[in-house]
């Protein structure tokens, strides 16, 4: 008999560190199962995670999923969201393990669609709207300017602080070739690239439940998809800091700051002294430059990231990705009055961008109406996938800010907490 709605779900919520990794069990009648893996990838492994952490939690997802009906969702193309999809020469890497799980369909942004990047005037580009193709071209013009970041990082003359903040910003964004193509070839269908308001894909996986598309938009249907406000009364932060974010080259948590801004101090070769300050503010003009460029880079690719509310019987569950204010703003602004009710009934929220200060906006979390302060049946539920220490002060993930609210309206369960001898966390949910 065919399946007709779920009766249950469980999030199984893997400790990845500094990434995502979710995988949705949907159980039918007769305990049949179907599976949806969103992302699958890491910048930073948890403390004391042992070699091969990754293998351990492809291993657990194949059995898991099993010969069950299987997709997987890929949000954009960061590193800590698909590196996991990344094959071995050897054959036996995470990414070859996914793929021999034979996923039914990939999902992924319309930014995604191979050819949009390389024929920018092909006919599929136009129901993506005018601008499209600039668009994808900047985008894919990213992660070869993100490359040639890392390689001046660690090519070495800057301060070590701002070495290691351009490369580890740097390499998020680098092209993840392998993944990328892994993704494109695994499926057994044709990849799906959606944008709001698209069919997802995962209909005839996943029957008597709805999968609504809420983002990214296109460039047609939202012209502020291509900018990023460094400053937001919808950011979770105080306006002075905000304003220094983007400005300024503070030094790491546990880092002392130096002493005097003013010394002269010489790396690499022995330098005059009467040049060693020049030597010294321009490697430091050149750090700040860098990062600030990588910085936005990183922030409008975060910005692809698909937004998904899955509807199963009376229960609603959101995913976004990295989504920061301006792929939200189609959904929460203008006349999309049926994506602002979707979200004020939302039951689960897996909380965007690792908590960080600009990708769970103020009006967002304003329309959840079952957050309470109260604990019990009914309260909003919230997963959050992070790592402290990862980023710097200025840049605090997560959000000290937002962490307390998440903690005082919702129940939340994030893998910094975890146990290090915890691989994955589940959360059960009746429909």
């Amino acid at each position: 008999m065919a399946a007709s709605a779920p009766n249950s779900l469980n999030i199984r919520t893997y400790q990845v560190g500094f990434g995502d990794c979710f995988l949705l069990s949907f159980t039918y009648d007769g305990s049949k199962k179907r599976h949806v893996l969103i992302d699958f990838g890491t910048k930073a492994l948890p403390p004391g995670a042992p070699k091969g952490h990754m293998l351990r939690i492809a291993n657990d997802i194949k059995a898991t999923v099993g010969d069950d009906p299987f997709a997987v969702v890929a949000t954009h193309r960061h590193q800590d969201h698909i590196s996991g999809f990344q094959r071995s020469s050897n054959g036996k890497g995470t990414g070859d393990v996914i793929r021999a799980m034979k996923p039914k369909v990939v999902v992924q942004p319309w930014t995604e669609e191979p050819g949009l990047a390389e024929t920018a005037n092909k006919p599929a580009l136009k129901r993506f709207g005018d601008g499209a193709d600039k668009r994808v071209a900047a985008l894919s013009d990213i992660h070869e300017i993100a490359a040639h970041v890392v390689e001046a990082a660690q090519r070495g003359g800057l301060p070590r602080e701002a070495r290691d903040r351009l490369t580890l910003i740097g390499e998020d964004n680098v092209k993840n070739l392998d993944a990328v193509k892994n993704l494109m070839t695994m499926g057994q269908e044709d990849p799906v690239y959606v944008f709001s308001g698209t069919k997802s894909g995962l209909d005839s996986l996943l029957p008597g439940v709805k999968v609504h598309v809420l983002g990214p938009p296109t460039v047609a249907q939202s012209d502020k998809i291509k900018s990023y406000a460094k400053t937001s009364d919808q950011y979770w932060n105080f306006q002075a800091r905000a304003m220094r974010a983007g400005s300024s080259l503070a030094t790491s948590k546990g880092k002392s700051k130096v002493l005097f801004p003013r010394h002269v101090a010489s790396a690499g070769p022995n330098y005059p002294v009467e040049a060693r300050w020049l030597i010294y503010h321009a490697r430091q003009a050149q750090a700040e430059q860098l990062l600030s460029i990588v910085t936005m880079l990183d922030k409008v690719m975060n910005n692809t990231s698909v937004i998904l509310v899955f509807e199963a019987g009376a229960k609603k569950f959101l995913f976004p990705g990295d989504a920061q204010l301006e792929n939200w703003l189609y959904a929460l602004d203008g006349t999309n009055d049926k994506y602002k009710a979707l979200l004020q009934s939302v039951d689960l929220y897996k909380v965007g961008h690792h908590g960080s200060w600009n990708a769970t906006p103020k009006k967002l979390w304003s329309l959840f109406k079952k957050k309470s302060a109260a604990s019990g049946q009914g309260r909003l539920k919230t997963l959050m996938s992070t790592l402290e220490g990862v980023f710097h002060e200025e840049h605090e993930v997560p959000r000290g800010k937002l962490v307390t609210e998440l903690k005082s309206q919702s129940d939340l369960l994030s893998t910094n907490k975890l146990p290090n001898s915890d691989l994955f966390r589940d959360t059960l949910v009746q429909l």
